[in-house]
């Protein structure tokens, strides 16, 4: 099992981030969907590539089976 490390809540308020929990299931999808319609601006259609790119990560971070 990965060693976890604590996060200090503040800091990361501090950095605009929230707490999420997703279970694998919703980021596999999150990984491999994207609903961007032909007309979506580039600036969207990188933000959703960010949001895949960080669900694949976790995913990878804490194996296939969770």
């Amino acid at each position: 099992m990965p060693e976890t490390n604590p996060t200090d809540p503040d800091a990361e308020k501090a950095r605009g981030r929230i707490p999420l929990w997703l279970d694998a299931e919703d980021l596999r999808r999150l990984a491999s969907h994207c609903c961007c319609s032909e007309d979506t601006s580039e600036a969207d259609r990188e933000q959703c590539g960010r949001i895949r790119f960080r669900a694949s990560a976790a995913l990878h971070k804490h194996g296939p089976g969770r």
